[in-house]
């Protein structure tokens, strides 16, 4: 994690880091001004917040309440050596907890991270640097000896090749990569979260049977996010970028939009409208660039050579970050490679939501046949050394495609977990289940999946297939698990050299009539490529373009940033189409206009009821108000602070509304109760001299959006390096 540190006044210090900003000073004695603790009191206390956390999460595991666990830390200094102390941790734990669960406890203890850092002993480098913003050096593992080279199957070059190769790739363009966590639970199963140190919205998390091949996957789905621009998906890329002459890529095309909104010529194929408009219902205005809004401009498209006849056609960047999130994107070390990591995904979701929606029972892998595979054999056997029993199926379909699925049993909650993995080597294949079972999870993340079910609609929802997109914690079905397999076991194999595998995997779906769009971006020294195969490799559903365009963003991004300067008539309207566009009421604002705010704030948590509730109380419309806090405390997950605030304006609209109530005779105790500065906020509001308290005044340019500034100046770089290379031909 970076921290930059500014000095402020006498010894008073800040440091900031991710959203969040800590103050240290010195105490009077040290000639400090006794503002805030002192660096070293951070340093212990950190400790003790670890070693709680751990105690913490044992806890909700296993339902023990923390009500009456006390823990205290002292440390104890040698007084012929400061820096030798003890850091002595005591914990009460009520009679009520088991012995086992004491034991338990103390385990979880010693897993605290600051206490396994600290006695392995960190290694300090203090250096000097001409510019901290310049010094983009990636903070990842030390270079392999120039001499070391392992091969492992699906990759054509060595990974210690590979990670230097990537990571000098990045350096250039100006990001810094940081190594936020690693895991290592079980046995070969290695994963491990990155991100760039300047902007941690731009992550990736990586797996793999070794800490090397992990870092690799981490490195390649980075520069594959980036080559792709995933990480700005639906983000606002302001006024800036959206003037340039490219948005997104040189090659992109813009079309005017249609005086009747209709739909521009030169957009997709015959064969795509038939799949994205076949009720003719999709316009023009529903294609609209969400990361730009430049409706004047038009439709900007992307192009994609159709495989079968090497025909361009263009794609409208909404379509593809409506429909497809991150399906279908792979770098790799060739672009042969880049091709069978994109497809190998494409079929491994694909097999995965045809199962599931389907509830089809696959045949479990022969015990023989497992034991082929010593180091995936080692890992299951550790998980179910841990009490999860685990279920190696093969999910081929009878040998038709190149999946597997490892699912883990949790008999603690009675959740499971189906994950699968793709490759046209079985055994990269097997591995990669395994791996993508325990990406970035730790053995008590496994009490958080959902149990199976019998219940058919809830396996054939489409949120269900988005949520095994996403983490893979979406729900099963019973008859998953059923010992009648519908299909045969085959001990399948699709390898080849990397070339040839690619042109099998595309055979696979040419055999299926399947048609294929790909593009290719070496812009950043690696190839990635782009795969988009319609009607099979969407994740969303298609009529999302209609009835849920990310682009409804553009009706409500420059009032809801301007919000504090709107007139009374400006907010009605605002409220209107507000209401008459029926969102979920608790979508947040940062999902509905694309715009990162700080999440330790107001802006951070509101969510289009609580906009609704605030434009109510700024109109003086106060019995709307009232239906809509009592509605926002029901379901409040806000901050206390926030929460406090509104049953205070739940009480205080109540004694305005009531004829027979005065304000005044409450105004004591109600100051009691609730504070005298929160009260006056409230009484403000709902006499309308306060308005969208807690909101602090943003505008169209950004201006104090920290989180999203960071996240632009990420696409900037990006956006400068494409420019450039483009000027350059």
């Amino acid at each position: 994690m970076e921290i930059n540190v500014n000095f402020l006044d006498n010894l008073r210090l800040e440091a900031k880091f991710d959203d969040f900003s800590v103050i240290a000073d010195q105490p009077i004695r040290y000639k400090g001004d006794g503002s805030a603790p002192s660096p070293f009191d951070y340093f212990l206390a950190s400790s003790a917040l670890c070693a709680a956390y751990f105690v913490r999460v044992y806890c909700l595991a296993r339902d023990i309440p923390t009500d009456h666990i006390r823990l205290s830390q002292n440390n104890i200094v040698d007084p012929e050596n400061r820096y030798q102390q003890i850091f002595k941790i005591d914990v009460e734990l009520p009679e009520s907890i088991s012995a086992k669960d004491r034991e338990g406890i103390l385990r979880s203890i010693d897993r605290c991270t600051v206490k396994k850092v600290v006695q392995t002993g960190p290694e300090f480098v203090i250096e000097p640097v001409a510019n901290l913003g310049a010094n983009a050096q990636a903070l990842l593992m030390s270079p392999a000896a120039t001499e070391q080279q392992t091969f492992i199957d699906g990759k054509d070059m060595p990974l210690e090749q590979t990670i230097a190769h990537m990571t000098g790739l990045l350096e250039q363009l100006g990001m810094k990569i940081e190594i936020a966590s690693w895991r290592n639970i079980v046995p070969n199963v290695w994963s491990l979260h990155i991100r760039d140190a300047a902007s941690p919205m731009c992550f990736t998390n990586g797996k793999g049977a070794t800490k090397e091949s992990a870092l690799c996957s981490a490195l390649g789905e980075f520069i594959e996010r980036l080559s792709c621009n995933f990480f700005y998906n639906d983000q606002y890329f302001g006024e800036d970028i959206a003037s340039q002459d490219f948005v997104h890529y040189p090659n992109e095309k813009w079309f005017a939009l249609e005086a009747d909104d209709g739909l521009p010529e030169g957009l997709l194929d015959a064969h795509c409208w038939a799949i994205y408009d076949p009720d003719d219902e999709l316009c023009g205005s529903h294609l609209i660039d969400t990361n730009s809004g430049r409706r004047d401009r038009g439709i900007v498209a992307l192009p994609f050579v159709r495989r079968h006849d090497n025909a361009v056609v263009y794609f409208p960047s909404n379509l593809i970050e409506n429909l497809f999130l991150s399906n279908g994107m792979s770098a790799g070390n060739t672009l042969a490679e880049a091709q069978v990591q994109c497809l190998s995904e494409i079929f491994e979701r694909a097999v995965k939501r045809q199962i599931i929606e389907e509830e089809i029972a696959l045949p479990d892998v022969p015990r023989e046949v497992l034991a082929k595979y010593p180091s995936v054999l080692a890992g299951i056997e550790a998980l179910e050394a841990q009490g999860f029993p685990v279920l190696v199926k093969d999910a081929s379909l009878g040998g038709q495609f190149p999946v597997m699925c490892v699912t883990l049993m949790n008999p603690r909650t009675g959740g499971v977990f189906a994950s699968f993995g793709a490759h046209p080597r079985f055994a990269v294949a097997l591995e990669r289940s395994l791996t993508e079972l325990l990406q970035g999870r730790s053995l008590e993340g496994l009490n958080d999946v959902p149990p199976p079910t019998f219940n058919s609609l809830a396996v054939t929802e489409p949120n269900n297939a988005v949520e095994h997109f996403v983490d893979s914690t979406g729900v099963v079905s019973w008859r998953f698990f059923s010992a009648r397999a519908d299909y045969e076991f085959a001990e399948w194999d699709f390898s080849g050299t990397t070339q040839a595998e690619a042109e099998t995997l595309f055979g696979l779906l040419e055999a299926m009539g399947k048609t294929v769009y790909m593009a290719v971006h070496e812009d950043l020294g690696a190839p990635v490529c782009r795969i988009l195969v319609p009607d099979y490799s969407e994740v969303y559903p298609v009529e999302d373009l209609v009835w849920d365009n990310t682009n409804k963003a553009l009706l409500f991004r420059d009032d809801i940033l301007n919000l504090h300067t709107l007139n009374d008539e400006q907010l009605a309207d605002l409220g209107e189409r507000l209401e008459d566009s029926e969102l979920d009421e608790y979508m947040t604002i940062i999902t509905l206009i694309g715009v990162e705010f700080d999440e330790n704030t107001v802006w951070g948590q509101l969510t289009v009821l609580e906009l609704k509730l605030l434009i109510h109380l700024a109109l003086q419309e106060h019995e709307e108000a009232l239906d809509r806090v009592s509605a926002f405390l029901q379901f409040n997950d806000n901050t206390v602070a926030r929460g406090l605030f509104y049953r205070a304006v739940l009480t205080v609209l109540e004694i305005t509304l009531d004829d027979e109530l005065e304000l005044a005779d409450y105004q004591q105790n109600l100051e009691r109760m609730f504070g005298v500065e929160t009260l006056a906020a409230v009484v403000g509001s709902v006499a309308g001299h306060v308005r969208f308290y807690g909101l602090t005044p943003t505008n169209s340019q950004l201006v104090g959006l920290d989180k999203h500034l960071r996240l632009i100046a990420s696409y900037k770089k990006l956006h400068h390096a494409r420019a450039a290379q483009s000027s350059a031909l």
